[in-house]
């Protein structure tokens, strides 16, 4: 009764499973997490309550700890759950279930004896969100939220590699905002920060999931395009470019003109590395500025 009541108060998860994987005791912790009270889930089958743990690593855990007596832990990073609880709170990253760092041990009767288990839940999503925002500060531009620099370069590294080993299409976009002094001069830094954002979003909104969009520097984006020959790359950028042409940019009630100008390269036989892809994109960016902007070009037909 004591041990019941001081396991109760825990600020953990606690479950104790027999050897057929019924369940002995469920704390209060658990019940509350879950909705499930104790009596119950008590003497009946884990796996007939949570469906998600009848697996190969899950059982064969279980008869480690029985068997032998070992430690098994199931590391969020790894698993992100063993029980799909709903987060108590994330700091604002969107998770669907607890993320949680588990513990399966051995327990002993009094001739020392392995007769049943034990697993042990924390509730770590506080922990994760915080590392996730920490990684996404040094991988995303904090205006715009799209990529920085630095994560474009290395995938772009990554994605060329691919290319030289496989064969496949890689496309690049580099885009930028015409006239953007004029914007910052005649409405405000401001609203030269909502433009940025609202470029930002109208792209990604374009642009296909598996595409990378990163800010590469003041009003000048970059989007590397996987398994993108250049003729859809083209499309691409078309759609971006009549996408920003035709929508409303209203700031504090004004309606600001934005257009932009893109240049588009393809990796081909003769471009030899990462760089020469960017630098054939950047040169056909200012073929579409010299050519009047508000358009898309190419050096690469």
């Amino acid at each position: 009764m004591m041990f019941e009541q001081l396991v109760d108060m825990l600020n953990i998860g606690i479950v104790v499973l027999d050897s057929s994987l019924n369940v002995c005791h469920w704390n209060r912790w658990m019940a509350l997490h879950s909705g499930i009270a104790a009596e119950e889930i008590v003497g009946g089958n884990i796996l007939a309550f949570f469906p998600n743990l009848n697996t190969a690593k899950f059982r064969r855990s279980c008869r480690a700890v029985l068997a032998f007596g070992n430690l098994s832990f199931f590391s969020q990073k790894l698993h992100r759950y063993l029980f799909p609880f709903r987060p108590v709170s994330s700091y604002g990253v969107r998770f669907d279930y607890m993320q949680q760092s588990c513990t399966m041990g051995q327990l002993r009767d009094e001739n020392n004896v392995i007769k049943y288990l034990y697993i042990t839940v924390q509730d770590v999503t506080e922990l994760v969100a915080y590392e996730q925002r920490l990684i996404e500060k040094n991988v995303k531009d904090s205006l715009t939220e799209t990529y920085n620099r630095r994560f474009l370069e290395e995938c772009l590294s990554r994605e060329f590699e691919k290319v030289k080993r496989y064969s496949r299409p890689l496309s690049l976009i580099m885009l930028d905002i015409d006239f953007f002094k004029h914007v910052n001069d005649m409405y405000g830094h401001q609203c030269g920060d909502f433009i940025l954002k609202s470029i930002a979003a109208k792209t990604a909104s374009v642009i296909r999931k598996v595409d990378i969009l990163a800010r590469y520097g003041g009003e000048e984006f970059c989007c590397l395009l996987p398994e993108a020959a250049l003729n859809e790359a083209l499309e691409i950028a078309e759609r971006i470019r009549t996408t920003i042409a035709k929508a409303p940019f209203i700031f504090h009630d004004i309606r600001v003109p934005v257009t932009v100008s893109l240049g588009v390269s393809e990796m081909r036989d003769d471009v030899h590395s990462a760089e020469v892809l960017l630098k054939l994109a950047d040169e056909a960016l200012y073929e579409a500025k010299r050519g009047g902007r508000n358009k898309v070009a190419s050096l690469q037909y």
